[in-house]
């Protein structure tokens, strides 16, 4: 057996206004090419780059949500290689002076937490895009996306399956979008996962290393680790030397291919950017942005379990669509008044409120979610119109029992197309529950002598006859009936026959 060993090196574009050295609009959604363009991030002779500040304080920032050391010293590089969609011939990067270094991500994977150590963290500008017509003998280039700024982050080789590596990169993308540093969007390019991998059997020297480029899927990374697994174990087991390269993923048919041998460093001829002064991070810099840093994804699940008692996978949907967890939250605060009011004596505030949590994220997830995927409307969009106030009075309706579970997907549907309060829907629609004890008897009295075989097998002690009439007694009302009224009329009716 073959010990895995896996380090990660994972690019994401910040969402700055501007590009990393000149004022050219960072515009990931520009659809017409070189349009945001400029002398500087064009490379025009006599230009000169002047460093972001934004990009310089969303790196930092991340830094020190990753548990990063951040030195009071950093400067930029020059990277010098030829790339057809590298304007410059070089790269201006970061090498012995990032503005992040070890660091740690903490996951949970099979209820486990593991620490994945971070190397460093260290900001550049990305390079253009190429595209290749179908069919042609050239490639075209644009370069609205050359010199966005490009924050890297680098972990230590702590990784030893697809399934943790695959875990990193998901955690790693919620936590730059808490901090709103970046949109993380990998089908836009925006977070890509570079993979470097090796086999040993011997624990105290790293096998040969592979790299796998621009992985822009968690599925590709999972999935091009395996692969990568298999392939490197039959080389070894052949008696043959693995190569040093760089080799890609192909998502068709799903294997690695190999592109060129691996560089060096030293390949890349770095010296320091002459063009730009060194950096410094004073005491009341950092203090400043770390100040900004928010909620952190880990600290949210935790207080999502604390607070609302919520089972695992929910809390996950909260965590993972933000927004969404953020609407939960404003109606759980709506219902915490709620509750407070109804409860003078304080003795139930505790149960109600947790059973109005788990009531309230259930019709979140499944009814709500449901009806925003079907219209293709969010919660953060323009066009969703249910406030959490008016969610809030509809799941007080349902926990209070005054409207069915039936009549509750009729009202929430209406509440999401017209953003109407639940309560005047329900007036205007006709939806009033019936509570009138002899209207429900006369319709229970009506489905008892319409289904004698039902009551035959009630009698013989079949369970489901029961649900089956209580179904009918509500079909005959259009959902209308109170269920608890229904079920003490059946059963009291049932007895005597």
């Amino acid at each position: 057996m073959y010990k895995v060993i896996i380090g990660l090196e994972i690019h994401t574009e910040l969402n700055t206004k501007s590009k990393m050295f000149c004022s050219c609009l960072n515009n990931p959604d520009e659809k017409q090419a070189n349009t945001n363009v400029c002398p500087v991030c064009m490379a025009h002779p006599g230009t000169l780059p002047v460093i972001n500040e934004e990009a310089v304080r969303k790196t930092i920032k991340t830094g020190m949500a990753l548990n990063c050391r951040i030195p009071e010293n950093s400067k930029f590089d020059r990277k010098n290689y030829f790339y057809p969609d590298l304007p410059k011939g070089y790269q201006i990067s970061q090498y012995d002076m990032p503005l992040c270094e070890k660091g740690y991500l903490e996951i949970l994977d099979k209820d486990k937490i593991k620490k994945i150590r971070i190397t460093r963290i260290h900001l550049e500008e990305d390079t253009g895009k190429l595209s290749h017509p179908k069919g042609a003998d050239y490639s075209l280039v644009d370069f609205n996306r050359a010199g966005v700024p490009l924050m890297e982050l680098v972990t230590e080789p702590d990784i030893t399956s697809a399934r943790e590596a695959r875990k990193f990169a998901e955690e790693l993308q919620l936590y730059f979008r808490y901090l709103g540093v970046s949109d993380a969007d990998m089908e836009k390019g925006q977070f890509r996962v570079e993979v470097n991998i090796s086999l040993t059997k011997d624990v105290k020297q790293l096998g040969t290393k592979v790299e796998i480029k621009n992985l822009n899927s968690f599925r590709a990374v999972e999935k091009g680790i395996d692969y990568e697994i298999k392939r490197q174990t039959k080389v070894l087991n052949e008696g043959k030397k693995i190569i040093q390269e760089t080799r890609g993923w192909h998502d068709v048919k799903e294997i690695t291919f190999s592109q060129r041998e691996k560089e060096e460093s030293h390949d890349y001829r770095y010296f320091p950017e002459p063009d730009l002064p060194m950096l410094y991070n004073s005491k009341e810099f950092i203090t400043q942005i770390k100040l900004g840093i928010p909620e952190l994804p880990q600290q949210r699940r935790m207080r999502f379990k604390d607070e609302y008692n919520l089972p695992e996978k929910e809390i996950e949907n909260f965590i993972a669509y933000k927004k969404l967890g953020d609407y939960f939250e404003k109606t759980m605060s709506e219902l915490r008044n709620w509750v407070k009011e109804v409860d003078i004596k304080n003795k139930i505030e505790t149960d109600e409120f947790l059973k109005l949590a788990k009531l309230c994220s259930n019709y979140i997830i499944s009814d709500l979610q449901g009806l925003m995927k079907e219209n293709k409307i969010f919660v953060e969009d323009e066009g969703f119109k249910i406030t959490p106030e008016n969610f809030a009075e509809f799941i007080c309706l349902i926990y209070k029992k005054e409207i069915s579970s039936k009549i509750a997907k009729i009202v929430l549907k209406e509440m999401f197309g017209a953003g109407a309060d639940p309560s005047q829907i329900i007036k205007d629609r006709g939806l009033v529950q019936i509570t009138n004890v002899k209207e429900i008897e006369r319709i229970a009295k009506q489905v008892i002598s319409k289904n004698p075989k039902v009551i035959e097998d009630f009698k013989k002690g079949k369970q489901n006859a029961f649900q089956y009439l209580i179904g009918q007694i509500m079909a005959q009302s259009r959902g209308k009936a109170n269920p608890q009224i229904v079920q003490q009329i059946l059963i009291k009716l049932l007895k005597g026959i």
